[in-house]
């Protein structure tokens, strides 16, 4: 796979800064970073970046997408160049108005991505997750939104320093601003990270018979993790920890799935897992379909058991 000569990232939160250099520098040969803070410049210099941009801007209300016209300032007339960024919806939002200030193509949900003859070929999900699509992006300037755990986060080395360079801002001509902030409750859970999984569904009943995935957590050494029913309907864990197509692509060694039915919205996130086993009561649910190991019971039955046998 050939290199481009220049690959621009972009990141509005510090988890996802890591990855999109690390591709920066897999695709490119020039990584140029740009940040909106000190501490990011700081940061992007000590993932690898070679150039970092500091667009100058006082105003704290300012959202992301406010940056679309300054940012475009920077990259344009710089050649045949790739902006990657991180699948959030700041940055998906900031991209559609980047791809119109530069006349750029844009592909989103970008799970790989090769440089053939100069042009960027993507591939991406189509249709909620039930296909992948492949995209060649000819146009100058080029914007891949990647999905999360497309390429590894590169280790950070604090010897690496350099000095931003300022680029003034410019204003939008119809700019939002955000009035008023407020914290919500969070979580340290990088799924992303996680060697070893274990995920509930809707087969749990009551909140606290969650207890019994985090028993066989501590056993495991994993993270838990969660189908979009339990983090965003029943609200019983954060949205961190919520594993499929709109939320975290988990890539661990080992994912146990229990009383998840195994819907393609949900399996998309957990596909690329390298061993799948699946505890589930009907034997027909689509989870089978995807798992290396299969448990065909009563989970409150199953549980408890697999729990104590590895116990040992």
């Amino acid at each position: 796979m050939s290199k481009l000569s220049n690959v621009w990232v972009f990141s509005d939160t510090y988890s996802r800064l890591a990855e999109v250099i690390s591709g920066g520098l897999e695709l490119g040969e020039n990584v140029k970073a740009i940040v909106l803070t000190e501490d990011e410049s700081k940061e992007a210099f000590a993932y690898g970046a070679n150039e970092v941009f500091l667009i100058e801007n006082s105003d704290s209300k300012n959202i992301v997408e406010n940056y679309s016209k300054s940012i475009a300032k920077v990259i344009m007339n710089e050649g045949k160049s790739l902006i990657l960024m991180p699948g959030t919806k700041r940055c998906k939002s900031l991209a559609s108005l980047l791809s119109i200030e530069l006349e750029a193509g844009l592909v989103t949900e970008v799970s790989e991505i090769n440089i053939e003859n100069n042009n960027i070929n993507c591939r991406h999900m189509v249709y909620g997750g039930l296909a992948n699509g492949l995209e060649t992006i000819t146009s100058e300037a080029s914007i891949a939104v990647i999905a999360s755990g497309t390429f590894e986060n590169i280790q950070k080395d604090e010897s690496k320093t350099g000095e931003a360079q300022k680029v003034d801002f410019v204003e939008n001509k119809n700019s939002i601003k955000c009035i008023e902030k407020t914290s919500k409750e969070g979580s340290s859970v990088d799924l992303n990270k996680a060697k070893s999984i274990v995920a509930i569904g809707r087969g749990i009943s009551k909140q606290e018979d969650i207890s019994l995935a985090e028993e066989l957590c501590k056993v495991m050494d994993a993270e838990l993790g969660c189908s979009r029913p339990i983090a965003e309907g029943e609200k019983w864990m954060e949205h961190e920890r919520y594993i499929g197509i709109s939320s975290v692509m988990a890539k661990p060694e080992i994912y146990v799935a229990i009383g998840i039915s195994g819907q393609i919205q949900h399996m998309v996130g957990a596909k690329d897992s390298q061993t799948i086993i699946a505890i589930n009561k009907d034997k027909n649910a689509p989870i089978f379909d995807y798992a290396d190991y299969g448990i065909v019971g009563d989970l409150y039955t199953v549980l408890p058991a697999v729990t104590k046998a590895l116990k040992g």
